[in-house]
């Protein structure tokens, strides 16, 4: 059996009894750095076979981890912090054990950028997470144009050493909007700044961030400039009977058909 298993992403009194359960009834352990994930083990007293499996040897530890449940064992995945896969090494691990039909779970549990979203205090009802933007300033602008008029809250992740890069990035894609940089989550310093896109977070940048972006303005419909009458012509003049065009301009303008029936009677 085959268990992703999520760890604190700071405090270590946030790993589940479940995850405890489970890192020490496995027969062996693949982790992003052994020695961060030593650190945890050794806190719970905890003494398992440690393997590598990070973005450089993912594929082969892959199949380590196939042939290992294959021969019976219980095999525990982690990363350094938080969920296994979400921004961090995993995915090509799920992805040849699906091709293989190797069942595996996941044992859920701390997550930085739900934790960060929270704290921002941003709308949470709808929300995108882009993680990692890319090194590179014409890679990053490419991929930040791609969410440009979502409208919902943007999450990303990003290292001290570029979080001034990838705010500048994007206000120059998204204009000015609200955001939040939370950083040290369930840490003793965990801090969550809101701040304008435009005017970029002030201070030092220590540790890693999550940066909460608000989502795209929703825009004003240019026909709801027409007058009523106008508006019901646009809809007449492009082909539809008189009880669409009436259905339509009173969708864009927000309000009911009958609201609207008086301008169309002499049309």
């Amino acid at each position: 059996m085959i268990s992703f298993v999520a760890t604190p992403i700071g405090n270590l009194k946030d790993i589940s009894l479940r995850a405890l359960e489970t890192l020490k009834e496995a027969d062996v352990i693949f982790c992003e750095d052994t020695r961060h994930t030593l650190k945890l083990l050794n806190a719970y007293e905890i003494k398992k076979p440690l393997h590598a499996c990070h973005k450089f040897n993912e594929t082969e530890a892959a199949r380590k981890i196939l042939e290992a449940s294959q021969r019976g064992e219980k095999v525990a995945v982690v990363s350094d912090a938080g969920t296994p896969v979400v921004s961090d090494p995993g995915n090509i691990v799920c992805k040849i054990l699906r091709e293989n039909n190797e069942p595996y779970t996941l044992i859920p549990g701390p997550c930085a950028f739900v934790a960060g979203l929270v704290l921002s205090a941003l709308p949470a009802g709808r929300f995108a997470f882009i993680g990692f933007l890319p090194d590179k300033a014409g890679e990053k602008r490419a991929l930040l144009e791609k969410y440009k008029e979502l409208d919902m809250t943007l999450a990303f992740h990003s290292a001290p050493q570029d979080v001034d890069k990838d705010i500048k990035a994007m206000y120059e894609v998204f204009g000015d909007r609200p955001a939040a940089a939370v950083r040290e989550i369930t840490k003793i310093h965990e801090e969550a700044v809101n701040f304008r896109l435009a005017e970029g977070l002030p201070g030092e940048k220590r540790g890693e961030y999550v940066l909460l972006v608000g989502g795209a303005e929703e825009r004003e419909n240019p026909l709801n400039a027409l007058s009523e009458v106008d508006h019901i012509r646009h809809y007449m003049a492009a082909g539809l009977d008189k009880k669409e065009a009436l259905k339509r301009a009173a969708k864009d303008r927000g309000v009911s058909k009958s609201e609207l029936y008086p301008f169309s009677i002499d049309l």
